[in-house]
C-alpha cells in the first residue's frame, strides 16, 4: 500500500509533467499538509491560486499552512487576498473559514460590496475551484461524501478529477476492488477536491 511519501512523491512528479495543472498543486500542498511539511504545503497552494487566482480555497490552506509555521504577515496577506476573491466569486465555505483565520490573527474584516457577482440565471458555482460549472444530476457516490460533492463540486471538476484519478490508478497500480488500494485512491480523491480530515469528520460523524 502507497504510504503518504508515496503519494507526494506521485503529486510532485504530475507537478513537474504538467507544471500548469492547479489541482495537482492544491492536491500536492494537500499532501505536504497531511505530513506536517507546512512550509511546503503553503508553497505548493500559493502555485494553485499564482496558477488559477479564483481558486478561494487555495488561498484558505496556504494561509493556514503560514500560521502553522508562525508566518503571520505572509499568511495575513494571502488571507485578505483571498477574503477578497472568495467574496467576488460567492464561495462562502473558504470566505468563512478566511473569516475565522484573520479575526485568529487580529485582522478586522474588510468592507465589501455586498452586491453579488453577476451570475447568469442557472449557473452553479463550484465550492472547490470558484468557477461556474454545473451541478451533478446525482451524487457520484452513495453516502455523506458523495452527497457533499454533488451539492458543492460541479461536475467539470469532478470529471477532471477522474481523469487525474486515471494517473494515479495507472501510476501506483491501483486494484480498486482490494479495500487498501480503494481507500488511497479515495484519499487521492479528497486531497484533490479538497476534503481535509476536518471536513472529511464532519461530513462521516467521526469527530
Amino acid at each position: 500500500m502507497p504510504s503518504l511519501d508515496d503519494r507526494i512523491a506521485q503529486f510532485e512528479k504530475m507537478c513537474r509533467e504538467d507544471p500548469d495543472n492547479d489541482m495537482a498543486h492544491f492536491s500536492l500542498g494537500g499532501a505536504y499538509n497531511q505530513a506536517g511539511r507546512f512550509q511546503d504545503a503553503a508553497d505548493a497552494y500559493t502555485k494553485c491560486f499564482e496558477r488559477n487566482p479564483g481558486f478561494s480555497k487555495a488561498y484558505q490552506m496556504a494561509g493556514a499552512a503560514l500560521m502553522a509555521v508562525q508566518d503571520t504577515d505572509r499568511a495575513a496577506r494571502i488571507l485578505l487576498d483571498g477574503y477578497h476573491i472568495a467574496h467576488t466569486k460567492g464561495d462562502l465555505m473558504p470566505k468563512n473559514a478566511i473569516a475565522e483565520m484573520l479575526t485568529t490573527l487580529g485582522i478586522p474584516l474588510p468592507k465589501l460590496e455586498t452586491a453579488g457577482p453577476a451570475v447568469p440565471e442557472g449557473s452553479f458555482i463550484c465550492q472547490v475551484t470558484g468557477k461556474p460549472g454545473h451541478q451533478m444530476k446525482r451524487p457520484p457516490f452513495k453516502g455523506p461524501v458523495g452527497a457533499w460533492i454533488a451539492e458543492n463540486v460541479s461536475d467539470e471538476t469532478f470529471q477532471a478529477w477522474i481523469g487525474q484519478g486515471t494517473k494515479v490508478i495507472n501510476e501506483l497500480r491501483l486494484d480498486l476492488s482490494n479495500d487498501e488500494h480503494a481507500e488511497v485512491y479515495d484519499q487521492h480523491m479528497r486531497e484533490y477536491l479538497g476534503i481535509d480530515d476536518a471536513l472529511l469528520a464532519k461530513l462521516t460523524g467521526n469527530h
